[in-house]
């Protein structure tokens, strides 16, 4: 099987930088993405149209060239959370993540018995159609698989400390268009109340030996973060960098048109 990087980078205190995707599912995308500088691929389930079918596909085409799938699961539920790890991902994110005992249960789903709740299903894509030793499978795959829960609400970050203090949670990823939401600031990323639960969960991250992730929508934003003391960077969004290239270059061909 294979391992997962990633994981261990975070743990030894370095910091990582990926992307997430949102829009273009296409067989390519785990290469172009690696190419440029990406040490993981983060999967998009919450805020799009793509199902199980699509995410074993994106994950079988990151096979085999050292990049980490990883996805973001729509909800905390078992189906999707070990459908998500079956398929082959090393780690899932959850939304919406809001006290210990839901931790507990998101991290119940990823690991094998007698640790957790996980189905076994050996010889699938999660350990690359292999067989084998399945204890030795079992000991990887808990070992390789990362979760991220997303604190992107007032009630998460009230408890951050407690969710931080999870065994088996290995990132706290900020939401924070959510968490302004919520909090009844829509995207005021500067306001002193939001600033306040940004450092908090740092500061739970920190003390509990995980790692504070966020998505960095430009580089401005990314060395905010890094320098607040984020180590899980996955940069920018696929469609609007697309967009943005794509608007910035019809405009300056149109101002040299004649």
């Amino acid at each position: 099987m294979d391992e997962n990087p990633v994981k261990q980078r975070l743990a030894d205190g370095d910091t990582v930088f990926g992307a997430m995707i949102f829009e273009f599912f296409s067989p390519g995308m785990p290469q172009i993405v690696k190419v440029a500088g990406a040490e993981f691929i983060l999967f998009d389930m919450e805020h799009t149209a793509i199902d199980l079918d699509t995410i074993k596909q994106q994950v079988a085409f990151c096979r085999g060239i050292g990049l980490p799938p990883f996805v973001r699961v729509p909800v905390s539920d078992y189906h999707f959370i070990a459908h998500a790890l079956d398929a082959g991902a090393m780690g899932i994110m959850v939304p919406m993540v809001e006290s210990r005992e839901q931790a507990e249960f998101i991290v119940s789903c990823t690991r094998y018995p007698p640790v957790g709740r996980r189905g076994a299903a050996f010889g699938f894509a999660h350990d690359g159609y292999t067989g084998g030793d399945v204890t030795a499978k079992i000991a990887t795959a808990n070992a390789r698989t990362m979760v991220m829960a997303l604190i992107e609400t007032e009630k998460g970050a009230a408890n951050v400390e407690a969710i931080a203090a999870v065994p088996g949670i290995d990132v706290l990823w900020l939401g924070h268009f959510d968490l302004t939401n919520f909090m009844g600031i829509p995207a005021q990323f500067n306001h002193p109340r939001y600033l306040a639960n940004v450092d908090a969960i740092v500061a739970a991250a920190n003390r509990h030996g995980k790692t504070a992730g966020v998505l960095a929508a430009d580089v401005a934003w990314g060395r905010d973060y890094l320098a607040k003391g984020f180590r899980a960077v996955a940069y920018g969004v696929d469609h609007l960098m697309l967009q943005k290239a794509l608007a910035e270059g019809i405009a300056a061909l149109r101002g040299s048109a004649k």
